[in-house]
């Protein structure tokens, strides 16, 4: 598509955006926690039924190549809430109750960018971008907070470490309310707040960003969910998952707010295999959680606005979570941060148009594995994390009886392996033809040499840019994270 044609979508879109809302638009975004790929009906489940998801998704557009830009907790939330790369903002891995570092509090958030246009804000959910106060997310843009400040593996219920962790706290506002609160309600708890808040807020613009704790491990159902899907507790617990944006929906509906109110869903990376019959499933995409592969990094993503989205919408295009701050940026007349950000606008994609990138990067923690241009993926030399024989049980990892307990401080990806149940791998150079090959299974690296040739070149800025541990490559443009002093 040229650019003429691009900028004609874009100013159709924002004259229907004009035309049909006189107001600035809401914006709700929920996110799920370790959801895999393929593990809602619209995304080909055939054990989980999501009929709430699957209406959603007709109701607008389903993007089926969208992606996180790092398949981790933290480094996940940090590229949403800036528009960055993680590295770039010096974000890398899962923060924990030990960590002192968080994002910088100078970095501009999505909600801060909100609030500045008016915007109530709120968050019900897992933050996991700091545990320390200057940190918390009403330090930085949210008026209100129901929620967790990191995993709730963190916590008595972790397989192996659980005498090393302290209690889990549960936040209203700026305190602490509760300790070890009973995970089977948070799905309920944060999902009332959500629908409580768009109501008392119908004559606002709002920002509601609800991070479920679900179904990130150990996983719990409500009383009421538990058994009701038939496909047991992981099935159950994303069952219940689609009824919260199911009733979110609704409350959209009943307060008259479809036309002026952006839906958005994905999940924050891909399914933690390890832990077998309690994670989702990514197939037939390559591994999950934790790796680069497709597996990891490619979530379901579903974008629904009534009025102004197409209905029904099925879209290939490569976009990332980076894209959402300036494309909610164009919506709202916001002013993008001063800083320099790496998403671009996906109006126009979502309305029917091509990628504005020119390639997406996958980082994990501090090195560089994969670039992706058009249909075409290739991966660097480099290692990453496997199940180890078969995965785990009732939220237990893989070959848990041979575990021995490390400290939770223990990092880099050895560290992860013997936490979790996997075995360290080796990837070599390797190109895959993601149009035909999205399980990334046969490398074609040799019929494609021109191809690897400029998507080496591609990388070789990124690793200026971003840096690289791999190669030993110090980073130009990246920011500090943030420290409390």
């Amino acid at each position: 598509m040229g650019l003429f044609a691009m900028l004609r979508i874009t100013l159709t879109f924002l004259f229907l955006f004009t035309a049909v809302s006189a107001r600035q638009p809401n914006v709700v975004l929920i996110l799920a926690d370790d959801l895999g790929y393929s593990d809602l009906g619209c995304f080909g489940s055939k054990t989980i039924r999501t009929p709430h998801l699957d209406r959603l998704a007709s109701e607008g557009v389903k993007a089926t190549s969208f992606y996180v830009a790092q398949a981790v907790c933290s480094a996940s939330r940090a590229s949403l809430m800036t528009g960055c790369y993680a590295n770039r903002v010096g974000m890398q891995g899962a923060l924990n109750h030990t960590s002192d570092e968080g994002l910088n509090p100078a970095e501009s958030t999505l909600p801060e960018m909100l609030k500045e246009k008016g915007y109530a804000t709120a968050a019900f959910g897992k933050w996991h971008l700091g545990t320390r106060m200057i940190f918390h997310p009403m330090k930085n843009g949210f008026d209100e907070f129901l929620g967790i400040p990191y995993s709730n593996d963190n916590s008595s219920y972790h397989p192996s470490l659980a005498k090393e962790m302290p209690p889990l706290p549960l936040y209203d506002g700026l305190k602490v309310i509760e300790t070890d609160p009973d995970q089977s309600f948070f799905i309920e708890r944060f999902t009332e707040r959500a629908v409580t808040f768009i109501e008392r807020h119908r004559a606002d613009p709002f920002f509601l960003y609800v991070p479920h704790v679900m179904p990130h491990v150990p996983i719990f159902a409500s009383e009421k969910w538990r058994g009701k899907s038939g496909a047991g507790l992981y099935a159950d617990v994303v069952a219940e998952l689609d009824d919260s944006v199911g009733q979110i929906v609704d409350a959209v509906s009943r307060c008259d707010l479809e036309q002026d109110t952006l839906i958005l869903f994905f999940s924050d990376n891909g399914p933690f295999l390890s832990y077998g019959n309690h994670a989702g499933s990514a197939k037939p995409l390559r591994e999950g959680k934790l790796t680069s592969f497709e597996g990891g990094v490619r979530v379901p993503f579903i974008a629904r606005w009534t009025g102004h989205l197409p209905a029904g919408r099925e879209s290939a295009e490569p976009m990332m979570e980076i894209d959402l701050l300036p494309t909610i940026a164009t919506l709202m007349g916001g002013k993008l941060p001063e800083n320099k950000i790496d998403g671009k606008n996906i109006l126009p994609v979502l309305e029917g148009g091509t990628s504005p990138h020119q390639a997406l990067y996958f980082y994990s923690g501090d090195e560089l594995q994969a670039v992706r241009s058009g249909a075409w993926k290739l991966h660097l030399a480099h290692p990453y994390i496997s199940v180890d024989g078969e995965p785990g049980r009732d939220g237990r990892p893989a070959r848990f009886g041979q575990m021995k307990p490390k400290s939770i401080t223990q990092s880099g990806i050895k560290g992860i392996a013997t936490r979790h149940g996997y075995v360290v791998k080796q990837q070599s150079l390797a190109l895959y033809d993601l149009s035909r090959d999205p399980g990334e299974l046969e490398n074609v690296a040799e019929k494609h040499p021109e191809i690897v040739e400029r998507l080496q070149k591609l990388a070789a800025g990124m690793r200026y840019d971003l840096g690289d541990a791999l190669t030993k490559t110090q980073a130009s443009g990246a920011r500090a994270v943030g420290r409390e002093n």
